[in-house]
Formats: C-alpha cells, sequence, structure tokens
C-alpha cells in the first residue's frame, strides 16, 4: 500500500466545493492539502471558511490559485466551478501543466467534445504531455442520465430507442445553478432570456446524449435539439441559494433529442425545480431502453443531485490518479463505486 495519503486540492469553496473538502476529511487515506480562492477569501483558514471544526488536523489556508497550486503539491486538483468547458479551460490548463491530475464538476467536461472539440483536443494534449489525467463528473452528466444508461444497455443484444428522464430538486445547488435554470425570475424574464440565448437550464444534453451514442456506436445525424420551459410555482418556496414567490418560475423543463440517421434515438427529460414536493411533484429516475430486450429502470425518489455530485467527484479521484494520461470521460475508467476503505489501497504504484 502506498505510504503517503493521496494529496487533494480543492479549486472552490462554493456549495459543492464545500460538500467535497467535508466528504474528503471523513475519508481513510487521503487529505486536503490546499484550497484555492478568490478576493477576501484569500489567506483565511479553510476550517473558518466553511465552518468546519479542524480538530488535530493542520491548518489549510486558503490562497489564490498561484500560490497554491504548485507541481508536485497534490495528486489531484478537485475543480468545483463553472459550467462550461470554455470558462474552466484555463484553470485546468493551468493544473495540468503543474503535472497535477483534474477532476472537474463542470457539467460540459463530461464530455467536452460534444461542443468543445478543440478545447477538447487541446486538453488531452496537454494532459499528455504533463503526464497526468483529466476527468469531468458529477451526478448528471456523468451518471444517471449518461453511464447508468449505458451500463443497463450492456444486457442489450440490440437497442431501438432510449429515454431517461429525472425529476430532481434543485435545491442543494448553489448560486449559479439557481441562475442558470432561472429559479425566483419572472416568467417574462424567463422567456426573454430563453429567446436571448442566456437562460442555460441544465447544462449537460449534448454531453449525455454524445456519450451515449458514441458509446453504443451510433453516428448522430444532427446537433442535439432542446428544449426549455419554466416551471411556474403556485406557492412561495425557499431554498438555501434561492427564494420564489408564487408567479415566478421554480425551475425549468428541459427536453433533449438526439437523433440517428433522422430518427430519434435518444430522449432527455429533465424537469428541475426547487422544492417540488410543495406541489406534490415526486422526483426520480426513470430510464426506458427499447430493444432487446426492453429495460424499464425507475429509482424513487431521485439520487440526490447535491451529494451525488460530490460523491461521484470524490469516488473518481483514485481511478483519475491510476488512469493513462489524457482527457478521459465516464465511459473510459472503471465504474464508479464507494470508498468505504482506505483510499491509498486503491492507487497503483
Amino acid at each position: 500500500m502506498r505510504k503517503e495519503n493521496v494529496k487533494v486540492i480543492v479549486w472552490g469553496l462554493g456549495a459543492m466545493g464545500k460538500g467535497i473538502v467535508e466528504m474528503l476529511l471523513n475519508k481513510k487515506g487521503v487529505e486536503v492539502v490546499g484550497a484555492v480562492v478568490r478576493g477576501n477569501k484569500i489567506g483565511k483558514s479553510m476550517y473558518e471558511l466553511l465552518g468546519i471544526e479542524r480538530g488535530d488536523r493542520p491548518d489549510v489556508i486558503a490562497g489564490s490559485y498561484e500560490d497554491v497550486i504548485k507541481e508536485g503539491a497534490a495528486d489531484v486538483v478537485v475543480l468545483a466551478t463553472d459550467s462550461f468547458t470554455r470558462n474552466a479551460f484555463d484553470k485546468i490548463k493551468y493544473c495540468l501543466e503543474r503535472k497535477i491530475n483534474v477532476v472537474s464538476t463542470a457539467e460540459e467536461m463530461a464530455y467536452p467534445q460534444a461542443q468543445e472539440p478543440e478545447l477538447a483536443k487541446e486538453l488531452d494534449r496537454i494532459a499528455k504531455e504533463n503526464g497526468v489525467t483529466v476527468l469531468g463528473t458529477g451526478i448528471n452528466p456523468g451518471l444517471m442520465m449518461d453511464l447508468l444508461v449505458i451500463v443497463l444497455t450492456g444486457a442489450c443484444e440490440y437497442v431501438d430507442h432510449i429515454k431517461a428522464e429525472r425529476v430532481n430538486n434543485l435545491s442543494p445547488f448553489g448560486p449559479a445553478v439557481m441562475h442558470e435554470q432561472g429559479v425566483g425570475i419572472s416568467l417574462e424574464e424567463f422567456n426573454r432570456r430563453v429567446k436571448e440565448g442566456t437562460l442555460a437550464g441544465h447544462v449537460g444534453f449534448p454531453e449525455s446524449i454524445n456519450m451515449i451514442a458514441d458509446a453504443l456506436g451510433w453516428k448522430l445525424s444532427k446537433e442535439v435539439e432542446q428544449t426549455k420551459e419554466a416551471i411556474v410555482s403556485n406557492v412561495y418556496r425557499k431554498a438555501p441559494y434561492a427564494e420564489v414567490q408564487p408567479g415566478d418560475v421554480a425551475g425549468c423543463r428541459m427536453v433533449g433529442y438526439g437523433y440517428v440517421d433522422g430518427e430519434l434515438k435518444i430522449e432527455m427529460v429533465h424537469p428541475q425545480q426547487v422544492e417540488p414536493q410543495l406541489e406534490g411533484v415526486e422526483t426520480g429516475d426513470y430510464i426506458t431502453i427499447t430493444g432487446k430486450p426492453n429495460i424499464n429502470m425507475q429509482i424513487k425518489p431521485e439520487v440526490p443531485g447535491g451529494i451525488g455530485t460530490i460523491a461521484m467527484t470524490v469516488n473518481m479521484i483514485p481511478h483519475v490518479i491510476n488512469a493513462k494520461p489524457g482527457l478521459k470521460t465516464m465511459i473510459d475508467l472503471p465504474v464508479p463505486r464507494a470508498i468505504m476503505g482506505d483510499m491509498r489501497e486503491l492507487i497503483e504504484e
């Protein structure tokens, strides 16, 4: 077994970053050795910033990325910022050039070749050049509407059609996701932002659909189509990072379509809102595969998004460290699993 703990730097201490730090602190054989922050958080104790008991652990002073991320400082940087590959690119590049592996929570990084093929090639090149690996993962994209679908098709002789539906509660996520989904704004503003193209909604359908298609050997005949419509609340709703008045937007119902030879082969349905139970909406994950055999999977309630993303990110760390250098996706690495033992035992020397 490797003697040294697995060393992790966490970049971004928002809702996801905080959860990742907390989870890492409860695991064996791993330690958080750095935290990257901005502005007036620089120079403060990570434990103080997150309101976590330090106990007898050495203090971690949060700093700028230039101060914290240096060659040899860690085995992996968990980048808990951004949703888009384009925005995360420079940060990832910085880490890779310092020969540190990266696990990113940016949704588009789950399959960046779908929408940013040139940036994906460049990240792959930089990672290989520096002998390290980069992976984007999370609950979705990363597991529920793509990897899990792909795994289930392993029991099929052939597949005709796939439908993945995730009805979930957005409440655990931070301000960035609330803004992307339009939570708390008026219906007029929602529709205006959809028209202008400034409302992202769920980020990840092109990534999930392309991942599934590539895994199955399907060639998409056109770009992934997406629709967005507002979920308007009839009641007052409050989440940690958002507040919704009756008549305003509680979330976004998104649908995605993937076509092969002009035929609809992959459908994604994803209504996301804060506190859906306040209007009697039950959450759940549903996968319907039409083929030989037909497969129907239901998980009720949903696998929760917040802890799910945190766990996926942490649980993939050993696989990323062990992987051959380059840009990887969830279909390239061993399947995720909970780490109940010592993380050091999972690292190949």
